[in-house]
């Protein structure tokens, strides 16, 4: 496990098995999205309540937990990065703020999307849903404060510090519409406890939730590997790399 953990220390290596990876997860993402949406949008049941106003839930569902793990990564990521000064942590930290920032921005959109035939009204100050556009706004505020230094070590450092302290958010998010009053719905997928969605509905969503998860990692990746040419750019590696490319 260490000399795995001391490997991903090193840019090349990562780009090397990364290379092996993407095929795989690339698949991965798109048989179990086409599968769970053309299952869960066509097939499955609408729902007794809500009709079929209720199929947003196979986006807005899995767009909205990888926003959740896809900054507690970060933010893991950014302490790495200040602990053990390893450069691919600080690489995955700066590629993962983007990444979330998109599906973030696509909760919030197919949030309001299912808001307006529930609630009448596509936005409230609900603090489920105010939450979540505090943690784009920390997404947002990792990509403009690495913007903003000249000094991207300093810059990666702030980065890692605000990362950090924004994960305060994530279980806020989580256990919101148990703490407050709320408009939004309890969560049917429950990691401790019963799920109380019907399985005809549970199991698409549960393949677009696998989808979206690979989907991250698939973009997140291709986001580092960009990242790791253009850092190793005047390295031997790269130059050969590019050699046997050209």
């Amino acid at each position: 496990m260490w000399s795995f953990f001391h490997k991903l220390g090193s840019p090349r290596w990562f780009y090397r098995i990364s290379g092996q990876w993407l095929p795989w997860l690339a698949l991965l993402a798109a048989v179990s999205l086409l599968v769970g949406c053309v299952w869960g949008l066509l097939f499955a049941p609408p729902d007794f309540r809500q009709g079929n106003s209720f199929r947003i839930i196979y986006i807005h569902v899995p767009a909205a937990m990888i926003a959740m793990a896809g900054y507690l990564f970060m933010a893991v990521a950014g302490a790495v990065s200040l602990i053990w000064r390893m450069k691919l942590a600080e690489v995955a930290m700066k590629c993962a703020a983007p990444v979330g920032a998109a599906l973030t921005f696509l909760a919030l959109v197919t949030g309001a999307v299912w808001g307006k035939p529930t609630w009448g009204t596509w936005w409230v100050w609900d603090a489920r849903i105010t939450s979540v556009l505090v943690l784009f706004f920390l997404y947002v505020g990792v990509i403009a404060l690495y913007e903003a230094f000249d000094n991207k070590q300093a810059a990666a450092k702030a980065c890692a510090i605000l990362a950090l302290v924004g994960v305060v958010n994530v279980p806020i998010i989580y256990w919101s519409v148990e703490w407050w009053y709320s408009l939004h719905q309890p969560a049917t997928l429950r990691l401790m406890g019963k799920s109380t969605i019907h399985p005809s509905m549970f199991w698409p969503l549960l393949l677009t939730i696998v989808g979206v998860y690979a989907f991250y990692a698939v973009a997140l990746i291709l986001q580092m590997r960009a990242e790791i040419l253009q850092r190793e750019r005047t390295t031997q590696w790269v130059r050969e790399l590019c050699g046997a490319r050209s």
